[in-house]
């Protein structure tokens, strides 16, 4: 099921501006675990964010870059991305703010706190949905085109 579950993930991730071939080229082979690996933050890297569901203004995909903790640069690559960059662009999050929203999501015992992580342990699929019962409180994060930059690790906090 969580298989079939992360399929229909990347396929809406493809009704985007990108080909359903550039996204699946682009997306990292998953791994589903129950607890996040031992991944720690490099000091640098750029990633793709596809962030979608719920009704919030961090919705469409980023192209990110990532130097010592803090987003240096953030590129929409659709028009709502390029809104909220335009409109947001010191809330555009690094991997260690979804996996910090994660964690927050877990810790008040969200209906839905899933995380799937890519074979170096970075989070590939982030799955977040706080009240059952409420309507459009979900945020869907797909992260793909990680790539490091050089540099040290950075402890997770």
């Amino acid at each position: 099921m969580a298989l079939l579950a992360g399929s229909s993930l990347w396929a809406a991730a493809a009704c985007g501006d990108g080909s359903s071939a550039e996204v699946a080229a682009s997306a990292p082979k998953v791994l589903e675990t129950a607890g996040p690996p031992s991944w720690k933050e490099p000091s640098a890297y750029t990633y793709t964010l596809t962030s979608s569901e719920g009704e919030r203004s961090l919705l469409g995909t980023f192209r990110v870059t990532v130097r010592d903790g803090e987003v240096v640069e953030a590129v929409g690559l659709d028009d709502s991305a390029r809104r909220f960059v335009r409109d947001q662009p010191d809330r555009v999050p690094t991997l260690g703010d979804l996996l910090r929203e994660l964690a927050q999501a877990r810790r008040d015992k969200a209906h839905t706190a899933e995380a799937a992580y890519a074979a170096d342990g970075h989070p590939a699929r982030i799955t977040l949905d706080w009240d059952e019962n409420v309507v459009d409180d979900e945020a869907r994060y797909v992260v793909s085109s990680y790539k490091t930059l050089g540099g040290a690790a950075r402890p997770n906090e």
